[in-house]
């Protein structure tokens, strides 16, 4: 015997009278086993169950009425189920805003759909359709990025983009040429090959600030190669210089959030860690090591360490405070 769960039968329960009353004469009950996705045994339990149901006072002429013909059957009283269902005004002004957001973004496929979808939504809606008229709809910026990226790789075109690189707190121009995309830990990337570091490189969308499909056609080298990723997204190279950090116990979320070498507990500071990262970019080291106020010491590069204490004190000196100790 198939079987439903509750919340089904009693939806499939509620659009039977008004399934039976739209076919008049009836229908076998075969096809309207095939129709709601049941067998025909349990679509007879759930007509025998609504010849219990009806309008209060339970009575002759207030229950629902049915009629078999064979294998077939119709509806002979509906106890006033078949008004439509209808929209709540949430309802509506939710779903018009939702298919008005899916029109305004760019490279959709199913315009011509969400179109007419749209249009009956509104239709049956009403007035309540009206109260969407000041509601303002905007698309996120990298769902913009998304659909331009992708025209550029489905026409094989290069692509000029205005990205931030956070590590250097730059906004720069390039022209790369697209090789693929890739979703990873929820964000967007563009593996391409960049002609201005000559080689290939990884962008995030949520960092394009603008991005052009070019005329021309997007080559890349022989010697561009898409990489492996199974490591994760920031793979520095081995031979990237390394750098020692001590971190106090309010500044141990660093090991989680970068990529690290090695992770040590240490006394000094309590409850610290010493973590050793590795990156290309000595910039980026000292401006994290800043930004962490004090939570962070550097021990290895000597020269990094150096320039951490510089920019501290001539940070003192701009307020007028000089060193102590």
């Amino acid at each position: 015997m198939t079987t439903t769960g509750s919340t089904d039968r009693m939806t499939r329960l509620l659009a039977l009278i008004p399934y039976l009353t739209a076919r008049g004469d009836g229908v076998a009950v075969a096809e309207a086993a095939r129709d709601f996705g049941v067998s025909e045994r349990q679509l007879r339990s759930d007509l025998e169950l609504l010849w219990m149901c009806g309008l209060p006072g339970y009575g002759p002429g207030d229950l629902i009425d049915l009629s078999f013909e064979g294998d077939r059957v119709r509806v002979t009283f509906t106890a006033g189920m078949v008004r439509p269902l209808r929209l709540t005004t949430d309802e509506a002004v939710a779903l018009v805003v939702a298919l008005r957001t899916l029109l305004e973004l760019p490279g959709l496929a199913e315009r011509d759909a969400v179109s007419r979808a749209l249009a009956k939504v509104s239709a049956a809606a009403g007035h309540a359709a009206d109260r969407v008229t000041p509601v303002a709809v905007s698309v996120d910026a990298r769902e913009e990025a998304l659909a331009v990226v992708r025209d550029g790789l489905e026409r094989k075109r290069a692509l000029h983009l205005h990205y931030y690189v956070p590590t250097r707190d730059e906004r720069t121009e390039r022209t790369v040429d697209p090789m693929r995309l890739l979703l990873v830990d929820g964000r967007w990337y563009l593996e391409a090959w960049c002609r201005r570091a000559e080689g290939v490189r990884l962008f995030r969308l949520d960092r394009v600030d603008d991005v052009v499909v070019l005329e021309e056609r997007a080559a890349p080298p022989p010697q561009a190669h898409e990489r492996d990723l199974d490591n994760g997204v920031y793979q520095p190279d081995p031979g990237s210089p390394a750098v020692r950090l001590r971190l106090s116990r309010s500044a141990r979320w660093v090991a989680d959030y970068y990529p690290v070498d090695s992770v040590t507990p240490v006394e000094d500071p309590p409850g610290g860690l010493a973590v050793t990262v590795r990156t290309q970019d000595l910039a980026w080291a000292r401006r994290l090591v800043a930004s962490l106020g004090g939570e962070a010491l550097v021990d290895e590069p000597a020269d990094l360490a150096a320039q951490v204490a510089a920019g501290a004190r001539a940070a003192l000196a701009r307020y007028g405070v000089g060193p102590t100790g």
